[in-house]
């Protein structure tokens, strides 16, 4: 019989959360049925950490590289060119996909111009090595789509992640072709309209699955450290939603996540 296999395609292991099990944390994860996991970079130094995790688990964990909006600042183009340089001297390939990036105006507008920027120069860098962007917006839609329209036909996809908006807002992102939506966690709140909303917009070929760990974790983990092997939950939940079962959403996903980013398992 088939494994059920599927992949995170967010998951920051290189935090200290996982420091004293990590190990423990993929042994957890394969037992789920989570056959790789993407690990995206928010600064300069996490590209390191994340690198050292990928070197210790090659063909199951797999490095982004990129500069997440929340922390850019005043020295964010210095960061950008070294970043850059790495990338372009990436000769072994190591890289599969610009980010984590974005904008987030959540918080503050304090560096709004920089963050503007700093997204566009990072979409660039998606277009020129043809690698997808894993993509954080939140309370920037207008300003990031803005952004991304004069690449669209040059952006080779990616993913927006950590989707938690309405109908509008999915269908304005679905607009960019191959690019998915990343469901996480949120997805099994009870307060989530995501249950209903997915079916009624989302076709199940834009969809990917993420934890986005050790954030937001699904129920019945609500409050609790989020890891990789609790993405079988967010998988049966989408499951639930669009009524078919755990096996098909599995194929589905997966097919999604090697047609983006070039990597997964083709389950018949």
């Amino acid at each position: 019989m088939t494994p059920l296999l599927f992949t995170d395609t967010h998951a920051h292991l290189d935090v200290d959360d996982f420091k004293d099990d990590l190990s423990a944390t993929i042994e957890r994860a394969k037992a789920a049925g989570v056959a790789r996991i993407f690990i995206p970079a928010v600064d300069e130094k996490s590209v390191d950490t994340l690198l050292k995790i990928c070197s210790a688990y090659p063909n199951y964990c797999y490095p982004m590289i990129g500069l997440q909006p929340e922390e850019v600042n005043d020295d964010y183009a210095a960061v950008l060119t070294r970043m850059y340089d790495r990338l372009a001297a990436d000769k072994r390939h190591l890289f599969i996909a610009i980010g984590e990036c974005g904008l987030d105006f959540y918080w503050t507008r304090e560096y709004e111009q920089e963050q503007l920027k700093a997204f566009e120069e990072q979409v660039k860098w998606s277009v020129e090595f043809q690698l997808p962007l894993e993509i954080h917006c939140r309370k920037a839609q207008n300003e990031l789509l803005n952004i991304m329209r004069p690449y669209a036909n040059e952006l080779p996809g990616g993913v927006f992640h950590c989707f938690t908006g309405n109908e509008q807002e999915a269908k304005a992102y679905l607009k960019f072709s191959n690019f998915c939506l990343g469901i996480g966690g949120v997805s099994t709140f009870k307060s989530s309209h995501l249950r209903e909303t997915l079916p009624s917009v989302v076709p199940l070929d834009r969809i990917v699955i993420e934890t986005d760990c050790p954030y937001m974790a699904p129920v019945p983990h609500r409050g609790q450290r989020n890891e990789p092997a609790f993405s079988r939950l967010v998988l049966q939940q989408l499951a639930q939603s669009y009524g078919i079962d755990e096996m098909e959403l599995a194929r589905i996903t997966e097919a999604n996540v090697k047609r983006v980013f070039g990597i997964g398992t083709d389950i018949k």
